[in-house]
């Protein structure tokens, strides 16, 4: 709902008057007038339905904000296809307005449809929940509760969309007009809060929280649901004070008729027609507009993906890789009143007319140039990240655990030396070496000299992995023993670890989660365990007959880290520390300037394009141009979904042919606005009023009444 929507006086209501008697429609107003806020001329109703706003965005915004990593690292999806479905249930929550709109208009008035499909709404949060509980096991039962609670979360949330704000606007009785314009704007101001605040809470309460042993996406989920369910009782609590128009008939069935006319002589259906017309010339400006949606959706999308590979630490503050989206929704709520009070201003005064189709072109343009910024950083970050093997290439680490220096020779198939270099005992190598294969998969031979015993050793290796060759002494002699890295253990900016154990008992190792990582005995090595970035000072470790700490340091961002746990001293067991794949350097603050970009667009092509199409459409056709306008957005989604399954570009590529198309359809638009020409108030009604009505049956007089939107 666009809050610097203007009041017009339009003259619209032509009333058929009947020679007989018609029985009045029942009407579920109020005949006293609703109590009003302290005295004020703000109905006391509005309260339940600004908190209901706020409760709702929270829990949308909430959950949508934590959604994209779900699909990531809990259903375990390729960053493609977690970006297409995320842009699938966006696009679904912009095409269930028209049922949800129908359905208000033709049958059950907006009370009763936004309870209705409130319970609906609260009924996909608990489904979705349950999606991110470990004790349903199986993973294609998470993935079907997932789809099935998204789905209704979408048909709630846009359902209501069309609802609610409409359904304040009815709790102002005409002469308060001014009121309702400013009711507008804290409804507006509502929305922005509960997203705010959302979407830095619920990524907190995923990565801060522990459950399961894991991020705690149950509870991510299950806070914004809980949101909803307060939202629909604060609603409903009102229900005595509200002012409750019936039905009216659903505007979009009739202008669909109004296109495949069915032959009518009514004056109403010649006055339809003219609106419809004047309709057509807003809609045909707006078959650009998806394009926008399709670069600013992508905030918690691709955006998020690409903060998980950069380092949240802003020195006063840790940003979670989703908890970036904040700056969204708090930017809007600066640049809205900058904008509005300073920037246009400014240009006025410097006698620049800056119309409304301009300032959407150049809200296009600034979209267009965050995305530009956004493939710049991409391409630093693969500059800085670690590289990845190729084709019949495998990178290799050598870690020493024997007590003194090993000299290591890599040998081919025909005994050619590929690598050769001596390592002190328990050496930090400070990268991987690159070996060539001629296969995807071959033996390599390895010669290990250890004092004056030489080991040969051989071990198969496969293409375009990771690979550590672990020495440990054996007896007087040395043996080896090849372990292969998972080098994708950190991307969601999380630390990974592993322990090698050279104790000769199992070793139980807490890292504060409800499971604990178990280390066999005698140089056994555990599986990946990531955590958060931190201080870990006291790690709580526990053997058959002792229990004692470690302290790991500093986990970093992004980082991968082995800990060799030994008991070479007279102080116990201590763990030696190895990073093999550097933190994430990078900084998350880096996106500041993409996503201020972005959201100005947004304020200069949204706003203005809401307040544009308002102005210019006929006074019957309001609810129709806001349902064309939620429609751009969930056609923007559809083709976010079309290149994340189709184009197979690099992700730099990606922003790069983003903001290259949204060049070209900027400049389409350019040309289209510059061949539109704009209506002027009372174009179409003043047309309209010229034509003599027709007197048939029983209309015996028009009356024509002014009535304030």
């Amino acid at each position: 709902m666009n809050p610097f929507q203007k009041n017009e006086s339009k003259e619209t209501l032509f009333l058929p008057v009947s020679t007989e008697e018609v029985p009045p429609q029942s009407s579920n107003f109020p005949k006293k007038p609703s109590p009003k806020i302290c005295g004020s001329n703000y109905p006391l109703s509005i309260v339940f339905i600004v908190v209901n706003e706020f409760c709702e965005r929270f829990s949308y915004y909430g959950m949508k904000a934590v959604l994209t990593l779900y699909f990531l690292y809990y259903l375990n999806w390729s960053e493609d296809s977690s970006a297409s479905v995320y842009h699938a249930f966006s696009s679904l929550c912009y095409f269930t307005p028209i049922l949800g709109a129908a359905i208000a208009d033709s049958w059950l008035g907006k009370f009763k449809t936004i309870i209705y499909l409130s319970l609906v709404y609260v009924l996909g949060h608990v489904i979705k929940s349950m999606s991110a509980l470990p004790i349903l096991a199986g993973q294609n039962l998470h993935i079907v509760l997932s789809m099935v609670g998204l789905s209704l979360i979408a048909l709630g949330t846009g359902g209501i969309k069309p609802c609610v704000a409409a359904f304040g606007g009815d709790q102002f009785e005409e002469k308060h007009a001014e009121e309702r314009t400013r009711y507008f704007s804290v409804f507006y101001l509502s929305i922005n809060a509960g997203s705010l605040i959302s979407t830095f809470v619920t990524p907190m309460l995923r990565g801060d929280v522990q459950c399961f042993g894991k991020d705690c996406y149950a509870l991510a989920f299950g806070v914004p649901g809980v949101l909803m369910l307060i939202a629909l009782v604060v609603f409903a609590m009102g229900s005595k004070l509200y002012r409750k128009p019936p039905p009216e008939g659903n505007i979009l069935n009739q202008v669909v008729k109004c296109i495949w006319p069915i032959p009518s002589s009514s004056s109403l259906q010649k006055q339809l027609i003219m609106d419809v017309k004047a309709l057509t010339g807003v809609l045909f400006l707006y078959i650009p507009l998806p394009m926008f949606w399709a670069l600013f959706d992508q905030q918690g999308s691709r955006w998020t993906l690409q903060a998980t590979r950069m380092n949240g630490n802003l020195g006063f503050f840790v940003l979670q890789p989703d908890q970036i989206q904040v700056l969204s929704p708090f930017l809007i709520v600066i640049f809205i009143p900058l904008f509005d009070l300073v920037i246009y201003r400014l240009v006025s005064k410097c006698g620049i007319n800056f119309t409304s189709l301009r300032k959407m072109t150049v809200g296009m343009i600034l979209a267009c140039l965050g995305f530009a910024v956004a493939a710049a950083v991409e391409i630093k970050i693969n500059e800085m990240a670690t590289r990845q093997p190729n084709s019949q290439e495998i990178f290799l680490q050598v870690l020493n655990l024997a007590d003194d220096e090993v000299k290591v020779t890599v040998l081919g198939d025909e005994n050619n030396t590929l690598l050769a270099e001596s390592i002190k005992s328990f050496q930090n190598m400070p990268h991987y070496s690159k070996l060539h294969l001629k296969t995807k998969s071959q033996n390599f031979h390895f010669q290990l000299k250890y004092h004056n015993v030489s080991v040969y050793t051989e071990h198969p290796v496969e293409e375009k992995m990771w690979y550590t060759l672990i020495i440990r002494e054996d007896g007087e002699s040395i043996s080896s023993m090849m372990v292969k890295d998972e080098e994708n253990k950190t991307t969601n900016g999380k630390t990974a670890m592993r322990f090698v154990n050279t104790l000769h008992e199992e070793v139980s190792v807490s890292l504060g989660t409800d499971a604990s990582l178990i280390v066999a005995e005698d140089y056994g090595v555990s599986a990946y365990r990531t955590v958060q970035r931190g201080e870990y000072p006291v790690v709580h470790c526990r053997t058959k007959n002792e229990d004692f700490s470690l302290n790991l340091g500093l986990l970093d961002f992004g980082t991968a880290y082995l800990f060799v746990i030994t008991n070479r001293t007279n102080q116990g067991p201590q763990a030696w520390k190895m990073e093999y794949i550097p933190a994430n350097k990078m900084s998350i603050a880096w996106q500041l300037p993409q996503y201020a970009l972005v959201t100005a667009g947004e304020v200069m092509f949204s706003v203005t394009g809401l307040e544009f199409s308002y102005s210019q459409a006929p006074s019957s056709m309001k609810s129709v141009v806001q349902a064309a306008w939620l429609l751009t957005i969930a056609f923007g989604n559809i083709i976010v979904l079309i290149v994340a399954q189709f184009s197979g570009l690099a992700q730099w590529a990606e922003f790069i042919f983003f903001s290259c198309l949204m060049l070209v359809v900027c400049l389409i638009f350019s040309i289209m606005g510059y061949y539109y020409v704009p209506l002027k108030p009372g174009d179409v009604q003043g047309s309209a009023d010229k034509q003599t009505p027709q007197i048939q049956g029983n209309m015996i007089n028009l009356e024509t009444k002014k009535t304030r939107l």
